[in-house]
């Protein structure tokens, strides 16, 4: 049974994951008011798994590597990421934008090759990457900070106290 024909559950089972897992991630960002939302992370899971799974359909036809349409995908994807970063005023920002489309393709890339659930852990494992990570950046920006006002820089805060203290 052909994994890439629309009339066999398989099919729309894989789609259907992509586009979870696309929302998922998607919805992280959105929330968040980044680069890449809902939209954006679903067409490029969905993508991904449509391009992977035709590949290793035609691969496994002609018999040639199937290793190389998943390396095209990440050179694709390395181009839509290197888009996202932007730099202004000598810093970069977009990185984890960046990161977070290049793990969207990864797992599109799972899911087009048939590991669904290992689509989907990857899927969740990124929300808590992302979710977590900024939650113990928060915890040590405020035990830094401590009792001195937030508004000010930290060397700027210690350069300020008076000798006597």
């Amino acid at each position: 049974m052909p994994v890439f024909d629309p009339y066999t559950p398989i099919f729309w089972q894989r789609i259907g994951v992509a586009i979870v897992c696309g929302g998922i991630i998607g919805l992280e960002r959105q929330l968040r008011g980044k680069p890449a939302g809902i939209r954006t992370s679903i067409l490029i899971c969905l993508g991904t798994e449509v391009f992977v799974a035709l590949g290793a359909l035609i691969t496994a036809d002609t018999g040639t590597d199937p290793s190389r349409v998943v390396g095209q995908v990440v050179t694709g994807i390395g181009f839509l990421g290197a888009g996202v970063i932007m730099a202004k005023e000598g810093l970069l920002q977009g990185v984890t934008s960046a990161a977070v489309i290049w793990m969207l393709a990864a797992i599109g890339s799972v899911i087009g090759l048939g590991y669904e659930h290992a689509g989907v852990v990857l899927a969740v494992l990124t929300v808590g990457v992302l979710t977590g990570v900024e939650l113990l950046e928060t915890s040590f920006l405020m035990l830094r900070e401590g009792v001195h006002p937030p508004h000010l820089p930290f060397k700027r805060r210690c350069d300020d106290k008076p000798d006597n203290e």
